[in-house]
């Protein structure tokens, strides 16, 4: 079993609702409960920030700056693991609220925010992804790099290369450009991007597949199929890289007119999608009901979690915000119970802590409350 690294103590600056804020962290489960509006999900989105992106909301960083203050915030955490003691801090001054964020690892500027993944693995489930398997494709995309990204961490660059490539060609095209130099040298870069991309996704659908598989039909949490479906995907799994590449080269060329005439690329890995069906229904996810959508997801990401820990020796810590809130009871038990198996980290939020009345002794229980954090009564 990989060992746990945790997050011992979390300290924010003028983030969220937070003008201030210094908490002690427990390893295992830790329960942030309080009233709807009194910024359980702002600590949760705080944690995202010690991963790669804009965290769980994917909101600009101005946004993320409190009201009222200089326009930038600091985040700082103390991590534990097997590597001894770790200290990751990033945030932005006030001047850089349009620019990146800085990360500084045991007071060490990082190259690039991809370096916090050589000490962590973050993943979450918010409600907005209730909706994943019925909303547009892009949101699957994204929660599929995400899986990716935290088994291999130079997928967050090669899909900033590609978008930066297409940015490029589909300006040309808006442009009318014919200059077929400049096309070639953007459409190269696509092909070869775009290709690695792909390929990392169906190594991920392939390795996620084979773990899900390993888990008994009858869970509590369904057994879900999935699959990929796009050209590069399907064409990877058939040809080697090199031959993939020069066919999206060639198709990106001879595309050239239509794309000029739809003002964008309409070929490449930012069109693929994740297909999900639920196995023991022989039924597409976003067919299925909302609560069965919903554990579906769960199974996905516990399953996700587990390849995690195999792969990387890092059992990511998982944020779960209102888990509880629409999980029967036989389901939350058996949610909490896989957690402690998992032997991860996990923070869960609820407006009511006597959902998670079956962890007492188990978790860490602290009642938010506009700005406070402190111990549940």
């Amino acid at each position: 079993m990989p060992e746990q690294t945790h997050i011992s103590k979390l300290t924010l600056t003028n983030f969220r609702n937070y003008a201030t804020l210094a908490i002690d962290l427990a390893p295992g489960a830790v329960v942030f409960s309080g009233d709807n509006g009194a910024g359980k999900t702002n600590l949760l989105e705080a944690i995202s920030f010690l991963t790669p992106g804009r965290g769980l909301r994917r909101a600009p960083y101005g946004d993320v700056a409190r009201e009222g203050g200089d326009g930038g915030f600091a985040l700082h955490a103390r991590l534990d693991g097997p590597g001894g003691q770790i200290e990751i801090g990033t945030g932005i001054s006030g001047s850089e609220s349009e620019g990146g964020r800085r990360v500084r690892i045991n007071g060490a500027t990082a190259r690039s925010a991809e370096d916090m993944l050589e000490w962590l693995r973050v993943m979450w489930l918010t409600p907005a992804m209730d909706a994943l398997f019925t909303g547009p494709a892009g949101d699957r995309r994204r929660f599929l790099d995400r899986l990716v990204l935290s088994i291999d961490p130079g997928h967050g660059q090669r899909a900033l290369d590609y978008e930066k490539a297409m940015r490029g060609r589909n300006r040309l095209l808006t442009e009318g450009s014919r200059d077929t130099s400049w096309f070639e040298a953007i459409e190269s870069q696509m092909a070869e991007t775009g290709v690695a991309i792909a390929a990392a996704r169906a190594e991920m659908v392939r390795l996620l597949a084979a773990m899900i598989d390993r888990l008994p039909g009858s869970g509590p949490f369904p057994q879900a199929d999935i699959g990929l479906s796009g050209d590069l995907e399907a064409e990877i799994a058939n040809a080697p890289a090199v031959d993939v590449e020069e066919r999206f080269r060639r198709a990106l060329a001879a595309g050239r007119d239509r794309d000029r005439a739809a003002g964008r690329t309409l070929e490449g890995p930012h069109r693929s999608d994740l297909v999900v069906r639920h196995r023991p229904k022989a039924m597409p996810a976003e067919l299925c009901s909302t609560g069965e959508q919903k554990a579906l997801l769960v199974g996905i990401v516990l399953s996700h979690a587990r390849l995690t820990g195999e792969m990387s020796g890092m059992t990511p810590i998982l944020l779960l915000d209102e888990i509880a809130a629409h999980l029967d009871g036989g389901r939350r038990a058996a949610l909490f119970s896989i957690l402690e198996e998992l032997n991860c980290q996990a923070f869960m939020t609820g407006t009511d802590a006597a959902l998670f009345s079956s962890l007492a002794g188990r978790a860490q229980f602290l009642t938010v409350d506009h700005g406070m954090v402190g111990p549940t009564a």
